[in-house]
């Protein structure tokens, strides 16, 4: 017979069972968001966790010293974006920012005060880490602030090996914290809200708590099972000589 001994294999079931219930009740969308959205209980803690991710990744203080560093440093670069499509919104956005620059079939040329473009994209993609979009595509006459920061990231990311070339080493730092901390930080966390971890304190310790018993509960449920049925790992005698 495959059991051999009942109650633990009763109580290893019935564990087994309570878990794939509150999984399910996990799988279900019974919270909410800020703004009301239904989430599951995997989407509530993502959610959370970003907002928290988010509340730590406020650069943009730390960006703009180091943009005014850069103050009064001229370039002239050459760099082929990834994306033809979007080189005329990043022309767009350099000669908006005081540059000139011109796209020939996804390879721009611009010329300019570097700080004062790079101020232009820490600007643009702050407000989009505050999740003002809508001052972003006014500013652009109604782009989608989103392909904004995109076009920023297109156009400065080759830009780091120009300037490493051109052997403005403490420029091309500059702009890759600028690509990191700033454009990619304001695009990747559009829309979500910001949190400190401080005010969550009390959230944070309920869900590890609630994530480390809901583990063991499952490795006790598989422990009674394997009890039950006889596969209950036990100390081996040891052989007595003759």
């Amino acid at each position: 017979m495959l059991i051999h001994e009942k109650k633990p294999f009763i109580r290893g079931s019935l564990m087994i069972l309570s878990f794939l219930v509150v999984f399910g009740a996990l799988l279900t969308p019974i919270f909410h968001d800020e703004h009301g959205k239904p989430l599951t209980g995997l989407q509530f803690a993502d959610n959370v966790f970003n907002e928290l991710s988010k509340g730590s990744s406020n650069f943009f203080p730390t960006l703009r010293d180091q943009v005014a560093t850069l103050a009064g440093r001229n370039v002239q670069l050459t760099v082929k974006v990834k994306k033809a499509d979007q080189a005329p919104l990043a022309v767009t956005l350099l000669n908006q920012a005081g540059a000139q620059a011109s796209n020939e079939q996804g390879t721009i040329t611009f010329g300019g005060d570097l700080a004062q473009i790079l101020a232009a994209a820490v600007d643009d993609s702050e407000k989009l880490y505050h999740n003002n979009d809508k001052d972003v595509s006014a500013k652009y006459n109604g782009v989608k602030a989103l392909d904004v920061s995109s076009a920023w990231w297109q156009v400065l990311t080759p830009s780091i090996k120009e300037l490493q070339k051109n052997k403005m080493i403490a420029e091309a730092k500059v702009v890759d914290q600028i690509i990191r901390r700033g454009i990619e930080t304001g695009h990747n966390f559009f829309g979500i809200e910001p949190a400190k971890v401080k005010d969550h304190v009390l959230l944070l310790t309920s869900m590890l708590v609630f994530y480390i018993i809901y583990t063991l509960w499952y490795g006790f449920s598989i422990f009674e099972l394997f009890e039950g049925i006889g596969l209950a790992m036990t100390k081996s005698k040891v052989k007595q000589e003759s």
